[in-house]
């Protein structure tokens, strides 16, 4: 998920989903700020698409340089149709 949350900037999952995507793709974006080899190393280790790692370190990783942390959002959605289960959109900010 954290995959698919670096490639199209917002996905729509359930909120316990959301919190443990959140967690580890601002750890990603946190590697992604040091451009050498070890940083390359750890990010190809996690996410699965290599097309994605590239855009990490190119693109997203340079836009929050200046922050440290809060680079995602969750806004809750309300409840899910056929089971009732809290949803809600994680963004990129």
């Amino acid at each position: 998920m954290v995959t698919y949350l670096l490639e199209n900037g917002q996905i729509e999952t359930t909120v316990t989903r959301a919190k443990e995507v959140r967690a580890v793709a601002e750890k990603m974006i946190t590697i992604g700020k040091n451009d050498d080899l070890h940083s390359k190393r750890q990010v190809f280790a996690y996410v699965t698409k290599e097309s994605v790692a590239k855009k990490l370190f190119d693109e997203i990783a340079p836009k929050y340089a200046d922050k440290n942390g809060g680079y995602t959002r969750i806004i809750k959605t309300g409840p899910r149709r056929g089971d009732a289960a809290e949803m809600a959109i994680i963004q990129l900010v």
